[in-house]
């Protein structure tokens, strides 16, 4: 039988299965050498985790605190530069960076900055913060929609607040950012992206303190319309 009709009789998964095993044989060192790459990789991660960012973690969070007292106090200067003891929050996201305290950081400075009218670094600030709490993440939205609007721009706080109404999803917050959320699309002069604003927060939340008197930012559009 010729070497022709031997192969014509072997099964297709069996040809297939010799290239695979070719492949595996000719490269086998460079497999090797992939696979205790990757291995090493894993070791290097998991240590970075717990001999470096575990401890500068503990360290952010214990400096921290003091910057902390001084935003409760709304001593906006203090929080942000800190004092001779310990640094303030501008100092912690320098020389923490990537830690879970930075992160935060960034929210308690982009309130600061805020109170303080630098708006600018407010939202720059704010826009830095990442949180899976929607509470949270809906108040620094909010935060950034309250910049925008003191800098005349309009379109962003919308697009901002809308954000915040979305991430908040709650009977406090949701109609809190909705009646903002109305007011800019007021001064936009969408007055039927108002009156649905506004609608909404006595539809789907009655209850709330912004529908007690909703009707009349209702009629206030409505006439415009």
């Amino acid at each position: 039988m010729s070497k022709t009709e031997v192969n014509a009789n072997v099964a297709p998964e069996q040809k297939r299965t010799v290239p695979t095993g070719g492949f595996v044989m000719e490269n086998q060192k460079s497999l090797l050498f992939i696979g205790a790459a990757i291995v090493a990789l894993i070791a290097i991660y998991i240590a970075y985790q717990k001999l470096y960012l575990a401890p500068r973690e503990v360290e952010a969070a214990n400096q921290m605190h003091v910057a902390q007292g001084y935003w409760d106090k709304k001593e906006w200067d203090k929080a942000l530069k800190g004092d001779a003891s310990y640094p303030g929050f501008e100092k912690i996201m320098a020389d923490y960076s990537n830690t879970k305290a930075a992160n935060l950081a960034y929210y308690y400075a982009g309130v600061a900055y805020l109170n303080k009218g630098e708006f600018g670094k407010a939202i720059e600030n704010l826009n830095n913060f990442r949180s899976d709490d929607n509470m949270v993440a809906a108040e620094a939205l909010g935060s950034v929609g309250d910049a925008y609007v003191e800098l005349k721009k309009y379109d962003e706080a919308e697009s901002s607040f809308k954000k915040a109404v979305d991430k908040a999803n709650n009977k406090f917050l949701s109609p809190f950012y909705l009646k903002k959320l109305g007011l800019v699309q007021e001064a936009l002069k969408d007055y039927a992206g108002a009156a649905e604003s506004y609608n909404k927060i006595k539809s789907d939340y009655p209850a709330s303190a912004e529908a007690q008197s909703i009707d009349a930012y209702i009629g206030r559009v409505e006439a415009k319309q």
